[in-house]
């Protein structure tokens, strides 16, 4: 596979986690028609999400979790020995088929990807599941099946980027002491679910990268060159998976960091060629107009198409027709435009603490 594969599916438009949950927005229905209107997507460039089978979820989650979840969307009645029905985690018409619908995007990317290629999948990135209850709005940890996936191929090792606003906790889990995957999160420090610290290796699996509020496009790039990238050099994967949560950018009501989205255009351009390989994810993203724009700005890198300074009317008409229960209204910007203006800042003595502590820990794998 030479070409770029976006992974998308009917399930994610008109589904919603309700009315006044987080994800209550359309996500990767808008990225899809704004990327389909530019022109971005023809026929052979998509492929349609399959649902995964419980038999293909059960390589990190539990059995008895996995059924709870069928039971759950077939009676639509909290469970929650399994935190299924709380706030955070509510029952939904698809709460099996749509987190079940993104796990097979995921695992469906990983045989795209066998020869070689890049694949995005937006609808997946959930980092947060755990293997015997949902958390963190995930119900099924769609980047942890995709790697195990990778690994049974026969890859020798993977790369797990994670740039979402928050910690990949669900992954660290999963991988923890790992020799073959080696997991960097960039993440808000003292933000939901408050770990990732500094100090934390995961049993020499991970790099944390905690950042503090206001953390802005200078300091990712310094952040970019001087640990991630470094870092996944001396793993030498066979495969990248980034995972590109959305909810960085400033405009997000669930983290107070403030990058551009012009971050996640710079990170896949600086990673896509440093293996084979290359699965990008969703994640993340709060702000319909903010994820929109980031992703669709993701799949015109991935796939080669140069992003228009401005959207003509006809396409703009998709960014103005969304809704939002916040009363916050959207800038100009947000709705005639898909890349942000850069937002630079100056370099905060956390980030160089930990560029200067982590840059130590960084060597060259003898794997």
């Amino acid at each position: 596979m030479t070409k770029p594969i976006f992974i998308g599916a009917r399930i994610y438009r008109g589904s919603s986690y309700g009315a006044h949950h987080p994800l209550s927005i359309p996500r990767v229905p808008t990225v899809t028609d704004l990327c389909r209107a530019l022109g971005w997507l023809p026929p052979e460039a998509y492929r349609t999400s399959p649902c995964a089978k419980p038999g293909a979820l059960l390589g990190f989650h539990t059995a008895p979790y996995i059924a709870a979840l069928q039971q759950a969307e077939r009676t639509q009645q909290p469970d929650l020995d399994y935190a299924l029905g709380t706030v955070s985690n509510p029952v939904f018409t698809e709460v099996y088929r749509r987190p079940a619908t993104a796990a097979g995007g995921g695992l469906l990317a990983a045989e795209l990807v066998r020869h070689g290629g890049q694949v995005y999948n937006p609808g997946g990135g959930t980092h947060h599941g755990l293997p015997d209850r949902a958390n963190g709005f995930c119900y099924i940890n769609e980047p942890v099946l995709t790697i195990q996936r990778l690994l049974s191929m026969g890859l020798r090792r993977v790369a797990y980027v994670d740039i979402d606003a928050h910690h990949c906790d669900g992954v660290a889990v999963a991988f923890h002491g790992s020799e073959r995957v080696n997991m960097i999160s960039l993440h808000e420090d003292r933000r939901w679910p408050f770990i990732g610290a500094l100090s934390d290796t995961a049993g020499g699996a991970a790099i944390n990268i905690p950042v503090p509020r206001g953390f802005n496009d200078t300091e990712f790039d310094v952040v970019l060159s001087e640990i991630i990238l470094p870092a996944v050099v001396a793993h030498r994967p066979d495969a990248i998976y980034l995972q590109c949560g959305a909810d960085a950018v400033t405009e997000d009501p669930l983290s107070r960091l403030t990058l551009s989205n012009r971050c996640y255009v710079q990170a896949i351009t600086a990673l896509r060629d440093l293996a084979p390989r290359l699965i990008v994810s969703g994640g993340g993203g709060y702000n319909p107009w903010s994820v929109a724009r980031a992703w669709s700005c993701v799949w015109a890198t991935l796939a080669g198409h140069p992003i228009p300074d401005d959207l003509p009317p006809e396409i703009a008409h998709i960014l103005r027709a969304l809704r939002w229960t916040r009363k916050a209204q959207p800038s100009e910007s947000l709705l005639t435009t898909l890349l942000d203006a850069p937002r630079p800042g100056p370099i905060s003595d956390q980030v160089k603490t930990a560029v200067k502590l982590l840059r130590g820990r960084i060597t060259v794998s003898s794997g």
